[in-house]
């Protein structure tokens, strides 16, 4: 009788998306992002403070938040795609078990590798790199391309792609906990944080507390944009702003006032990244208005 343990879920999935990768390694210098909005909430609690209480990232699985779609149950889209991505690795397993979303900084961006998801990130230790698998384009847009630490061509994709700036990124998923005693080299949050709430529950945390360069959007350049996601997003940003400027701290204090639609603040916020980071993006497209039911 066999005395084996059969392997985990988390090492099935990297078995799988490894037999469907090709090309050469990542640079070992990249590191991973995780892209959020430190001011929100999860399961009732301001977000960093139940970061801090977990002592780990928890996937949207578990936490039942998300700063793209909320399909993150059986039957929904991000259940399906995780099934298909890692081969049925993680269909059974429990919540906690299940990866979570970053992407690789192979740009070095200051804001993190995908600013569509958040102002701020976590920077990830260079180890989370053998345990992440990656894909090209996002998971939401069922990508046939993969990658792992060893083998990846997705770099050269995302490179020679005209898409967006906000979808210029490569996704990562990591595999197993991400704690931040441990696995974190720095939180790096956006400065309109700075001496609120925010700052005071990031420095709870095990990591190191950074700062960017900061998004900063006035209204009259938000002006100048209105077919990138619809000109009632142009509006509602000029209704929220504060002296004619919008910043995360802005859109997030619209959030909780609970007065508007999330997912319409969602969109003025990828006005916000798109348009007022602290350094330019590549050269991309404009991308024209998405509809509201978009998934990420």
């Amino acid at each position: 009788m066999s005395t084996d343990t059969p392997p985990s879920p988390r090492e099935r999935a990297l078995r799988h998306v490894a037999a469907r990768s090709s090309g050469g390694p990542l640079d070992p210098r990249w590191r991973l992002t995780v892209n959020f909005h430190p001011d929100r909430a999860a399961g009732g609690r301001p977000i960093l403070r139940a970061m801090a209480e977990d002592g780990v990232y928890l996937p949207q699985f578990a936490t039942g938040t998300s700063n793209g779609g909320l399909t993150a149950h059986p039957g929904g889209d991000r259940w399906n795609w995780e099934s298909r991505i890692f081969g049925g690795a993680y269909d059974r397993a429990v919540p906690r078990e299940r990866p979570v979303y970053g992407a690789l900084n192979f740009r070095d961006r200051a804001v993190g590798a995908a600013p569509r998801f958040g102002s701020s990130h976590f920077r990830l230790a260079a180890a989370t790199l053998a345990r992440a698998t990656f894909c090209y384009p996002d998971s939401a847009a069922e990508p046939t391309a993969f990658g792992t630490a060893d083998r990846c061509p997705l770099v050269e994709m995302a490179e020679a792609d005209t898409s967006d700036a906000l979808d210029d990124y490569v996704e990562a998923q990591v595999h197993g906990p991400v704690r931040f005693d441990r696995d974190v080299e720095a939180l790096v949050l956006d400065p309109s944080y700075r001496g609120t709430d925010v700052e005071a529950a990031a420095r709870e945390l095990p990591c190191p507390v950074e700062w960017h360069g900061g998004f900063r959007l006035t209204v009259e350049e938000l002006r100048r944009h209105p077919g990138y996601r619809g000109p009632e997003y142009v509006e509602l940003g000029a209704e929220i702003a504060v002296d004619g400027l919008l910043d995360p701290r802005v859109v997030g204090d619209a959030v909780r006032t609970g007065r508007h639609d999330p997912q319409a603040l969602k969109r003025v916020w990828h006005c916000l990244a798109r348009f007022g980071p602290p350094a330019p993006y590549r050269a991309g497209r404009v991308a024209v208005a998405v509809p509201a039911h978009d998934a990420v």
